[in-house]
């Protein structure tokens, strides 16, 4: 597996999951307590759709967190010295090198809830480095706007994983847990915080560069959910003077929306968006239906 060195002497473990001349280059942005591992299946179909596909293991998570802590399992999470901003920085520094490992490719930045957290402070320095950004799992980071403590309270009813609240497909919160590589995620006790608080904050006014931004979550998602995200998107188009901001809500889909009974629907969504957005860059598309009427989207 590649790997690269962060700012403070952290060594970064990434996977590619790549295809001859992509439409665009795809990088994911994990959640918390997790690893680029479970994106697997997602990087296939992005790779049958025309699309290659790079994610890292952030600090603390992992590849990269089993050896930040020389094989410690019960370390995963911490993310040491530099915290968040080091973390964040980091996914960022994969950026540059994605970006000059395939300069003709458009680059994506694709957040999975921590991840999609992160992805929002890079754009608000960095948005000139990306075609285009999703945000998946995610939420407007105010208070108020975004939970946090027990996630799985209104689901712990469904079952006894814990995991409930991710998906209402039975084998991904029954799998969670088996996984020796994703724990239980306590935010503030990992994190610490002054890390924590780092988490929230809002869309810079004026955005350096006019991408265009797509926001994809589960109605029953207890992270922010569809009033959260309205105000997120609302957000990128009031403060960052964004002009082309999508939201598609999922009705009964939970956090993880590419591991949902209706992914298919998710990842056609995703294709066609996609396609619609960088058709222009590359002039090479993949003929893919979408999934919802455009009604469904809304800016």
């Amino acid at each position: 597996m590649p790997e690269y060195t962060d700012a403070h002497g952290v060594v970064i473990t990434y996977y590619e999951w790549l295809v001859d001349e992509p439409t665009a280059i795809i990088q994911i942005a994990h959640g918390v307590g997790e690893h680029a591992g479970r994106y697997r299946l997602l990087a296939h179909d992005l790779n049958a759709a025309g699309f290659s596909v790079i994610a890292d293991d952030h600090r603390g998570h992992g590849a990269t967190g089993m050896t930040q802590h020389g094989g410690e399992k019960t370390l995963l999470g911490k993310l040491g010295v530099g915290g968040l901003r080091a973390t964040t920085d980091a996914v960022h520094q994969l950026s540059g090198i994605i970006r000059a490992a395939h300069p003709d490719a458009p680059l994506v930045l694709l957040g999975h809830s921590w991840g999609s957290l992160m992805a929002q402070i890079i754009l608000n320095s960095h948005s000139e480095d990306y075609a285009a950004v999703v945000l998946t799992g995610t939420a407007y980071r105010w208070p108020g706007s975004m939970a946090a403590g027990d996630l799985n309270k209104h689901h712990k009813h469904l079952g006894t994983t814990g995991a409930e609240w991710l998906s209402r497909d039975t084998a991904i919160s029954e799998g969670f847990y088996n996984d020796p590589l994703n724990f239980s995620a306590d935010v503030a006790k990992l994190f610490g915080i002054a890390d924590g608080l780092r988490l929230f904050g809002r869309p810079a006014k004026n955005l350096l560069h006019d991408l265009p931004l797509l926001i994809q979550i589960g109605s029953e998602d207890p992270l922010g959910g569809e009033r959260s995200i309205r105000k997120l998107a609302q957000s990128y188009v009031t403060r960052g003077a964004l002009t082309d901001v999508s939201a598609i809500v999922y009705p009964g889909a939970r956090h993880e929306v590419f591991n949902e009974t209706n992914r298919d629907e998710v990842i056609a969504d995703l294709v066609f968006w996609l396609n619609s957005r960088l058709r222009a860059k590359t002039g090479r598309t993949t003929a893919t239906t979408p999934a919802t009427t455009p009604a469904t989207t809304e800016s």
